[in-house]
């Protein structure tokens, strides 16, 4: 009974505690959210003070001094806070600044693409002619200039080729060259035009402006008809560059099966010299057994008349057949001659 006493007692205890803890829990995340609003707006002060400093000393200097005038028979004042008004202007001018701030960053990042983009577009082109030229090299040189009789390189065709490429270069530079003089001119003409009309920025009317504004109208879509030309272009140009590789490869396959043939032409044309070699060496030989042959045709017509060796086989073989009975009936007399002997002497003893 005490036991339950005690746990009910103890219980409400345990209840407070917690519903005490929960609401310092809940108090302790209003504070921090209050101290995050409050940090927040300090770096907002603090970032507007920055970028006012001097404004806002020639403001603090002029209410020192007011202060001063004025402290001498007066009680202090309390610390001013920031009205709303005051507050919404801050705002509203940072906000202003954050959008100028991101209005820079992305006309600079814009730039930046653009200049990214244009020095891309820049190394596929060198990528392009740095590959026709490799490949142009190992047209007429590595293959082109090769000689067929001592597989070496043709220093004339070399020297040649390297002046051509020269030359051509040379002839670019001078394109460029004459292109950078007349833009240079064009600049120049185009400053005087400028410097002539600020000149005479005075008597600019109403009807100009309108003009100027209707010739810029033209041009920017005149622009936009060259961008979209310069798009269908890139367009074209990428699907004739993937053309070309496929081509490039193509053409890499058929040099190396090329090469291939040549090596399984040579490889077959030794086998070949090498069989005609062969042949003539049979034909030699067949020449030499034909002879032989017709000598010894002439040598059988002319021995028609003597023994055929199949008759010569036949008698020996008869010969052997003989002496093996000779031998036989040999054997058999001396049996008999034994057993004639061996008769006489059974008779003798009786």
């Amino acid at each position: 009974m005490c036991r339950w006493c005690h746990s009910a007692h103890i219980q409400p205890r345990d209840t407070i505690a917690m519903f005490e803890e929960d609401e310092l829990e809940a108090q302790l995340d209003e504070l921090t959210r209050h101290n995050e609003i409050v940090r927040r707006e300090n770096e907002l002060y603090q970032s507007y003070l920055d970028r006012n400093i001097q404004a806002v000393s020639n403001a603090e200097e002029e209410d020192r001094r007011e202060r001063q005038q004025k402290s001498r028979g007066r009680k202090p004042k309390q610390v001013q806070t920031l009205t709303m008004e005051q507050k919404n202007e801050i705002a509203s001018s940072e906000l202003e600044e954050v959008s100028k701030e991101v209005e820079e960053t992305k006309r600079s990042s814009e730039k930046l693409i653009d200049t990214l983009k244009a020095v891309l577009e820049e190394t596929d082109v060198r990528i392009a002619e740095l590959k026709k030229d490799a490949y142009e090299f190992k047209r007429d040189i590595v293959v082109g200039a090769e000689n067929f009789r001592t597989g070496k390189t043709m220093a004339e065709k070399v020297i040649r080729y390297m002046e051509d490429k020269l030359r051509s270069k040379d002839s670019v530079i001078e394109k460029l060259r004459l292109k950078n003089a007349t833009l240079k001119s064009q600049i120049q003409k185009v400053a005087a035009q400028l410097h002539q009309k600020e000149e005479m920025g005075d008597v600019l009317h109403y009807i100009d402006f309108h003009q100027l504004q209707i010739e810029n109208k033209q041009y920017i879509g005149k622009i936009e008809e060259r961008n979209d030309e310069l798009l269908k272009l890139k367009m074209t140009t990428g699907n004739t560059v993937q053309v070309l590789n496929n081509l490039k490869r193509k053409l890499n396959n058929l040099i190396a099966e090329s090469e291939w043939l040549k090596k399984e032409i040579k490889s077959r044309s030794e086998l070949c010299k090498k069989i005609k070699d062969d042949n003539q060496q049979v034909e030699d030989e067949i020449c030499v057994e034909a002879k032989a042959h017709k000598r010894l045709s002439q040598q059988q017509q002319d021995s028609a008349e003597m023994p055929q060796v199949m008759d010569y086989v036949k008698q020996k073989a008869e010969m052997y057949e003989l002496q093996q009975a000779v031998s036989n009936w040999q054997r058999k007399v001396e049996i008999s001659e034994m057993a004639a002997k061996s008769a006489l002497a059974q008779a003798a003893k009786v």
